[in-house]
């Protein structure tokens, strides 16, 4: 029987996780009979997945994937201006670049997003958008939200944020907590140029983080919850994590990988999002680079979005076979 290592850990992971191993076929299992106690009938973890890559279209507001009334995951699909400034009141936005790129205009100055990087708009800040065949993901996560790692750069005030830009009168729409359905305030027209003139006078600045390396890394910290990113080159996956006090919703970047887990495996690819709940053990397989997000939150988020199929339990020999040629 395979042996493998489990890590039980507990937000908002600063402390080392308690080890100890485990039979394998014994932790996928499902329970023996027993008198005393029915194991309530759990369904297996399901995938949603939204595109990784620019579709043309007319502009949309973000579509959720995961959401409560302070905490919330968005995904956007972008070419050109959103229609108007948005200023949240009770929560952070951070968000990560799929793909394409992206200008972020704010009272704390304007900067240029790539693929790969990430940025935190702080609580109550203005801002609009101008992406240019962008994918991006948005997290709204009740603040005060901090980050863990040092800065590439910061935003800083420009005459000419991009290319052709005009200064004009635009709405501002200001929204409360994760700023979902029915969580708008106020909707009034705002003079563009004299918000954004603004940064000129404010020491506080956007910080974009472009992470790099294997590894999981957390990039953000919080109260609520934590985001980070993994990044590996191969994985036998014969080390589990179970968060004993958090759920994780994970975000497939690139590559594909299998994820195992006690309520069914499933395979991932770009676009895939999975939540693994509180005191279930995962671990992930794959023969060739990998890259995910990892959104560790202390309250759940109920999916918003219809799963497009659904983790399955696999077999001894099928677990051996997808670790068949791992490091060789």
């Amino acid at each position: 029987m395979t042996k493998v290592l489990q890590r039980i850990d507990e937000f908002p992971f600063e402390v080392p996780a308690h080890e100890i191993e485990r039979v394998e076929a014994l932790l996928l299992a499902d329970p023996l009979p027993s008198p005393m106690k029915r194991p309530r009938d759990h369904p297996p973890i399901g995938v949603i997945h939204f595109g990784d890559r620019y579709v043309q279209q007319a502009f949309a507001p973000p579509r959720g994937a995961y959401e409560t009334a302070d905490l919330r995951v968005e995904w956007q699909n972008m070419n050109g201006r959103q229609p108007f400034y948005h200023r949240n009141c009770g929560v952070d936005e951070l968000s990560f670049q799929v793909c394409g790129e992206r200008t972020v205009l704010t009272e704390l100055g304007c900067v240029e997003l790539a693929p790969g990087e990430f940025s935190r708009i702080p609580d109550g800040i203005a801002h609009d958008n101008f992406g240019r065949q962008d994918v991006h993901l948005l997290f709204y996560i009740p603040g005060p939200v901090t980050e863990q790692v040092d800065a590439a750069r910061a935003s800083e005030f420009m005459d000419e944020p991009f290319p052709g830009w005009r200064p004009v009168i635009i709405n501002e729409l200001t929204t409360e907590r994760a700023g979902g359905p029915g969580q708008d305030l106020m909707l009034a027209p705002v003079d563009e140029a004299l918000l954004l003139k603004h940064a000129q006078n404010d020491r506080r600045q956007l910080q974009v983080l472009s992470p790099s390396g294997d590894g999981l890394q957390w990039l953000y910290r919080s109260n609520a919850a934590a985001l980070g990113r993994v990044s590996a080159r191969q994985s036998a996956g014969t080390v589990y994590t179970m968060h004993r006090d958090a759920d994780e919703i994970q975000y497939q970047v690139s590559g594909e990988r299998l994820l195992v887990t006690q309520r069914g495996a499933v395979r991932l690819q770009a676009g895939d999002f999975v939540q693994i709940p509180k005191g279930v053990a995962f671990t992930s397989i794959h023969s060739q680079a990998s890259e995910h997000l990892v959104l560790a939150t202390r309250h759940h988020i109920p999916a918003v979005t219809e799963s497009v199929r659904h983790g399955a339990r696999m077999s001894d020999e099928e677990l051996a076979a997808a670790r068949a040629g791992i490091g060789h």
